[in-house]
């Protein structure tokens, strides 16, 4: 698989584009500077850079740096449903599976008999 970079101009535009924030070419390299990022405006940005200044973005934006840097701009959302929708839409089946208290298998190995005072004759 190819990595496909973006410049520092399409980076900025692709932002903007994701949130009600309008992102320049200077946005985009004070998040390389708060990520610690050499960037230029004729740097090529690869996923992992992408990532680290995407990173830096307050509210995170729902988009990752392999989508942001990717050939097809806007990611296809029809292909297949987003992973947080799926993931968090029901916090039953979330909570469900460690929402039960009542197992007293958590508090009952220590009575089994392994305590090393009772075994202490063997030796």
């Amino acid at each position: 698989m190819r990595l496909h970079m973006i410049n520092v101009q399409e980076f900025a535009r692709r932002l903007s584009t994701l949130g009600t924030d309008a992102f320049t070419s200077d946005d985009v390299v004070d998040l390389a500077t708060a990520a610690d990022v050499r960037i230029s405006a004729d740097l090529q940005i690869d996923a992992t850079v992408a990532q680290r200044l995407l990173d830096q973005i307050s509210p995170t934006l729902p988009v990752t740096g392999a989508q942001i840097t990717a050939a097809q701009w806007p990611p296809p959302k029809s292909s297949r449903p987003a992973a947080p929708a799926v993931s968090f839409s029901s916090p039953g089946a979330v909570d469900g599976p460690a929402d039960q208290p009542t197992r007293p298998r958590s508090s009952g190995p220590p009575r089994s008999g392994r305590r090393p005072s009772s075994r202490r004759t063997g030796r």
